[in-house]
């Protein structure tokens, strides 16, 4: 039924993705399909996220690390983005439509009273992709 499993990754708050992560790896080996890790990054590094020169190393390593764990195809697309904050979400749908996703599977968290007023990237995500999307909690 899907093909090719787009999964967005925060290289910073893998421990939160665990939940996305394990469900996305059950459907790929389920419907033998390809696991597609993005990580969108900007020029800053942080405490937890890489410096740009090194990102894409990381990503591409986390995605070998979750294909040999999980006994499934992988690729990691690191996508560069100026404001990763503010351009989170029309990069992941970039993403998924240049990699032919036919799903999307991505972490959420509870909501709380900041979601009255902002969107969560993964309401948007499920608002707006022109593929399935399944966010898991």
């Amino acid at each position: 039924m899907f093909t090719k499993i787009l999964v967005p990754l925060d290289l910073g708050h893998l421990d939160n993705l665990s939940g996305a992560l394990s469900v996305a790896a059950q459907m790929a080996k389920s419907h033998n399909a390809e696991v597609i890790y993005v990580g969108v990054y900007g020029n800053l590094p942080t405490e937890d996220v890489p410096p740009p020169q090194d990102y894409s190393a990381k990503l591409k390593a986390f995605s070998d690390e979750q294909a040999a764990a999980h006994d499934i195809t992988t690729t990691s697309v690191p996508v560069f983005s100026h404001d990763p904050q503010a351009e989170l979400t029309s990069a992941l749908l970039s993403a998924a439509a240049d990699a032919n996703a036919d799903l999307i599977v991505m972490a959420s968290h509870i909501p709380g009273w900041a979601e009255h007023i902002f969107h969560s990237n993964a309401g948007y995500i499920a608002s707006y992709a022109p593929i399935s999307v399944f966010v898991v909690r």
